[in-house]
């Protein structure tokens, strides 16, 4: 049997559902503000550390695409309060530099801040630093400006089975032959790289010591250490690799100002 129930009775109620329905719209809308408001922050963040890093490499008198800038962690705003970020990452391609007047490239050079530290004032001014308890850099050197800095003409580097090898034209005795064999590679204490060219061999070398004793002489002379490119951001070498498509880098350095890439 059916009830009617009083009408004065239904309508607070239907009024309490559209305020409830109300009230989460506002919430929702308010929720969809501070992302986008935190997305842009990000995004001006982004770019002040951008133009920040292209002064310094210009200062450093090296050249380099836009760097291309990632802040991670959400919300953005609450580090942008606390002036702590959780990692900031910065891509640089096509770096180059220069080592005793030859042009040094670098491909590709990543570099991972972490536990950085700028304040408010820092990010709005563009005065001040950004410091990062530790950084790490990852990059590659081509092959064309490692063999470059060797000055041996005709000299070609290139990785086989993850050493560093090499081929070059040679004279000996009189024959024109090419040289080809591999290195060992390490990180000299000033971060050179140190090359010693102990496997060298030469198809049709005479079998006399006087050419076995040229070719040595050849391997020595280019057995040397390697100055690098001063890095950007006071990175440190700590590791060379030989990779099919350049020689990896592998860098890292503390308590780093990251708008001073020098």
């Amino acid at each position: 049997m059916a009830h009617d129930y009083p009408a004065d009775e239904a309508r607070p109620r239907r009024r309490g559902r559209k305020l409830l329905i109300g009230l989460v719209v506002l919430l929702l809308l308010l929720a969809g503000l501070l992302v986008v408001a935190d997305r842009v922050a990000v995004g001006v963040a982004e770019r002040t550390i951008a133009d920040r890093v292209s002064q310094e490499i210009a200062k450093q008198g090296a050249q380099s695409a836009r760097p291309n800038v990632e802040v991670a962690g959400t919300p953005f705003l609450t580090q942008v309060l606390d002036g702590q970020y959780q990692r900031i990452t910065i891509k640089l391609r096509d770096v180059r530099a220069s080592v005793e007047g030859d042009a040094v490239r670098l491909p590709v050079l990543d570099v991972t801040a972490r536990d950085v530290r700028a304040s408010l004032d820092t990010l709005r001014t563009g005065q001040g630093d950004i410091v990062a308890d530790t950084v790490n850099g990852a990059g590659t050197i081509s092959y064309d400006s490692l063999a470059a800095l060797l000055n041996r003409p005709g000299l070609t580097l290139g990785e086989q089975n993850g050493k560093l090898a090499v081929t070059a034209p040679v004279d000996i005795l009189g024959q024109k032959l090419t040289v080809a064999g591999t290195a060992d590679i390490t990180v000299a204490d000033n971060g050179a790289v140190a090359l010693r060219f102990t496997d060298l061999d030469a198809a049709g070398l005479p079998n006399l010591p006087l050419a076995r004793a040229m070719l040595n002489n050849y391997a020595k002379g280019i057995s040397v250490a390697v100055p690098l490119p001063d890095l950007p951001f006071q990175l440190t070498v700590r590791e060379v690799r030989p990779l099919p498509e350049g020689l990896a880098v592998t860098a890292d350095a503390r308590n780093v100002p990251i708008n001073k890439v020098g």
